[in-house]
């Protein structure tokens, strides 16, 4: 009750729904906001600068095939990573493990995980990208799900082209 009043005394009377994005985010950590973000950007364009490389590596035979592994799922895991950074881990895993998203999260793990056996215990390249491919499609569905009605459009345009 007195956080209530204390709340509606700083006219900030409503819930925590009801505030904005970034002052929730800048509230649940000790990090500023202008930190986070350059945390993001750098963790960011270091994923993919990593999954540009493993792309590269395709190019260099079979070897490269479990470069290509390595590198890509590494530069998928630290961009994935760069959003703790925007809302922090706590709330990032809430978000990844929401029902709306809990299918898409375990698919990008397993495949993450898959991978990388694929390139090193088994050594078979040909699953590795098999691997890759999925763990491609499945982080894509992952992050559609967080543009309002994306997988809806998507849906339907498969289902159009399909039909």
């Amino acid at each position: 009750m007195m956080d209530k009043l204390r709340r509606a005394l700083s006219g900030n009377d409503g819930e925590d729904e009801e505030r904005g994005f970034v002052a929730q985010v800048v509230d649940s950590s000790s990090l500023g906001w202008g930190t986070r973000v350059k945390g993001f950007i750098a963790c960011f364009v270091i994923g993919i600068i990593l999954s540009v490389i493993g792309s590269v590596c395709l190019f260099f035979g079979s070897r490269g095939l479990v470069a290509f592994s390595v590198f890509y799922t590494t530069g998928n895991i630290i961009a994935l990573v760069s959003t703790c950074f925007l809302m922090g881990p706590l709330n990032q895993c809430k978000k990844m493990f929401s029902p709306t998203r809990v299918v898409a999260t375990v698919l990008v793990f397993v495949c993450l995980v898959l991978t990388l056996l694929s390139a090193f215990l088994w050594k078979k390249s040909g699953l590795a990208l098999l691997f890759c491919i999925i763990q491609f499609l499945a982080m894509t569905w992952y992050s559609l799900s967080y543009i309002p009605y994306a997988r809806d459009v998507v849906k339907k345009t498969v289902s159009t082209c399909m039909g």
